[in-house]
């Protein structure tokens, strides 16, 4: 009889893995700010949602960081409007073709084309949505999605904990790159928990040089495991 592969976890993962394998299992990704993605957290995530046997894939927003339109400073020595772009649409190629099926929420970085739009005065009908920009086939964008009883969503304007206190759901969220953590909420007839989600950004970049002086970002991604029932923070060995 052929021996059973082991993969190189300890015991107690092996066994929760084993557990919750085909049943659901949900990846999450943490911001990325393409072009401006931190080297190899493509092949981290990819390597989670192995370990994990995950089957459906949520991009947490900020996908794009459009720094040379941003509300903060940009650098006057940064590549211009086009160039970023090109260079953004260029690393998200890649993992659009690991990752062809997936559902996106949208962050405040990715809305700053529309915003900005909005500011000048310009109709809507004028502007591309993000899904029209990339033309990746098998992605879904949505402001905030629940799957499985679980709220999906960017994270601005709250923290993970608080959303899922106000909103009574447990709640999976980005948007802070410098925290993360899971929180559990338990009544006499409930549980909820509360995932903040780091990121997988380049902190050396120079589109990041407004956050220099913050704590360090929290480079890592999420599972929820066995539909939405056991929450996940896996990082990223630096």
């Amino acid at each position: 009889m052929e021996k059973e592969y082991r993969p190189r976890l300890n015991e107690k993962e092996y066994n929760l893995i084993q557990k919750y394998r085909s049943k659901g299992n949900l990846l999450i990704i943490g911001d990325l700010h393409s072009p401006f993605i931190k080297p190899g957290y493509l092949e981290f995530c990819k390597s989670v949602y192995d370990k994990y046997n995950c089957t459906r894939v949520v991009f947490i927003g900020d996908l794009i960081d459009n720094h040379y339109s941003s509300y903060h400073e940009t650098d006057p020595d940064g590549v211009g409007a086009g160039q970023e772009l090109t260079m953004a649409i260029r690393k998200l190629n890649k993992w659009y073709d690991v990752f062809p099926d997936a559902d996106v929420m949208l962050g405040n970085h990715d809305a700053i084309p529309a915003r900005k739009a909005f500011s000048a005065g310009l109709s809507t009908k004028w502007i591309k949505s993000i899904g029209e920009v990339l033309q990746y086939d098998g992605w879904r964008y949505h402001e905030e999605l629940i799957i499985n009883d679980v709220l999906y969503v960017h994270g601005t304007g709250r923290k993970a904990r608080n959303r899922c206190k106000d909103d009574l759901i447990s709640v999976v969220q980005g948007h802070y790159h410098s925290e993360s953590y899971i929180e559990h909420f338990v009544g006499e007839r409930f549980r909820m928990f509360a995932m903040q989600v780091g990121c997988g950004v380049d902190r050396t970049a120079y589109a990041m040089a407004y956050g220099k002086h913050f704590k360090k970002m929290h480079i890592n991604c999420g599972v929820v495991l066995d539909n939405g029932e056991q929450p996940i923070l896996e990082y990223m060995k630096l």
